[in-house]
């Protein structure tokens, strides 16, 4: 396990020194969303895919990796710094708010499944919608990146057929590499 999150973190610090030139703002975004939420140690999913402690930092790196190497092939104009950005922040809304997880292990030895329940003692909001909040207040997105987190699971959900025919680059780039990792990668995970 050691060995699992001293490689987890060695490949999350390589991503966040690809952002420069918001290099402040992110660092300060980055020390509340690592210490004042559970980012670092939350599941990816209650029961899904890295339904496991460290899910959802394994996957957000997973789909920052997977998202530059897209991106290297088909829109190298895009910087590696929205990438990194918007793949490690795509599902900061499943780390709940401080003080209240989205997601808790769960407890009952009669029925030990999903692992992980839901926290029903947040306010509701979608994850792409809790990611901005929590993001807003502390970094400066682009109007592109703002599109990719909102829209990232792109047509999965009914919602996000008000952006279809109208996705930046960046999103459609973010929704296959988070599919990939999701669908692909992280599957037997």
């Amino acid at each position: 396990m050691a060995d699992r999150i001293d490689e987890l973190m060695k490949r999350y610090n390589a991503l966040k020194e690809k952002v420069v030139d918001r290099r402040k703002e992110f660092g300060e975004l980055m020390d509340f969303v690592e210490n004042e939420t559970s980012y670092m140690t939350c599941p990816a999913s209650t029961h899904y895919h890295l339904c496991t402690e460290h899910g959802l930092l394994e996957h957000s790196i997973n789909v920052a990796e997977n998202l530059l190497k897209i991106k290297n092939i088909l829109a190298p104009d895009i910087t590696d710094e929205s990438c990194v950005v918007v793949a490690l922040m795509h599902d900061l809304g499943k780390a709940g708010v401080p003080g209240k997880p989205q997601y808790f292990k769960n407890a009952d030895v009669e029925k030990p499944w999903p692992p992980y329940k839901f926290n029903k003692n947040l306010v509701y909001m979608s994850v792409p919608v809790r990611s901005l909040y929590l993001i807003g207040a502390k970094f400066p997105l682009t109007e592109e990146e703002a599109q990719a987190i909102v829209y990232h699971d792109g047509q999965y959900v009914e919602d996000n057929r008000s952006v279809a025919s109208r996705e930046e680059p960046l999103t459609l780039l973010l929704q296959y590499a988070d599919n990939w990792s999701g669908f692909v990668q992280e599957e037997n995970a």
